[in-house]
């Protein structure tokens, strides 16, 4: 089994390709960028780099996997579409990976409490709780948008170490440390596993296409989580026209 992983659900842009024979796992290439340029500019040129240095045959990419979200609105859709793109074009199914989960991957086999956490603005964090047993992945909390001081009354009741990564953490880590956790025991992941890899998606990918979580390009659509500024906006004005109507 082969899958082609692509994220860029945040800052990073990241395209990975990993396989199994059904005993070993392999990672055979993972290109990373963490830079100024849009992911319209890299997620592409870094997806042919990686399959001319690794010769790889498109057509046996079994399934492309990709981080389906929650995230950047437009990394979001420029990821989609891309994997959209390559399903449609090669007829492969394509793998929603939840952002979060592939964040805590990072972190497989840790025994502390995983808190990705991602800068969703306003104050809120887009987040998940997440444990490891062994090397599986278990939802503690699943996928939510929430205030950073709701998160941190979520994880006052685990009683153990709380590894914290993502974007998420230059912008909350002092209150996290000094407010809302002081006197817990948590931690934050260095800078080699604190950010999205597509590595991780790949891997999780493997598992849940065993595990037959897959779809075709046609039915995949990011999970935005909740609703953009734009759309926001569009409601707003058209709450109030409808108020002017009514006078």
């Amino acid at each position: 089994m082969r899958i082609l992983a692509l994220d860029s659900s945040g800052l990073v842009a990241s395209v990975a390709v990993a396989e199994t024979d059904g005993k070993e796992e392999q990672l055979i290439a993972e290109y990373t960028v963490n830079y100024k340029k849009t992911h319209s500019q890299t997620l592409l040129p870094m997806l042919d780099e990686v399959a001319k240095m690794t010769e790889l045959d498109m057509e046996s990419v079994d399934a492309i996997a990709v981080a389906a979200g929650p995230g950047s609105f437009t990394g979001l859709r420029i990821g989609s579409a891309t994997a959209k793109g390559l399903g449609l074009a090669l007829n492969k199914p394509l793998i929603a990976v939840p952002t979060l989960e592939g964040l805590a991957y990072n972190l497989c086999g840790t025994q502390a409490v995983v808190c990705p956490v991602m800068d969703a603005r306003r104050g809120q964090v887009y987040t998940g709780i997440y444990e490891f047993q062994g090397n599986e992945l278990i939802t503690l909390e699943g996928q939510m948008a929430i205030a950073i001081e709701e998160l941190g009354q979520r994880l006052l009741k685990y009683d153990r170490r709380i590894v914290f990564l993502g974007d998420g953490v230059p912008v909350f880590r002092e209150i996290l440390t000094d407010q809302l956790l002081a006197g817990k025991d948590i931690s934050f992941a260095p800078c080699n596993m604190n950010r999205q890899r597509a590595a991780s998606v790949a891997a999780l990918g493997i598992r849940y296409y065993r595990d037959g979580k897959f779809e075709s390009a046609a039915e995949h659509e990011p999970d935005y989580l909740r609703v953009s500024q734009a759309e926001r906006e569009r409601r707003e004005r058209r709450r109030q026209l409808q108020d002017e109507a009514s006078y």
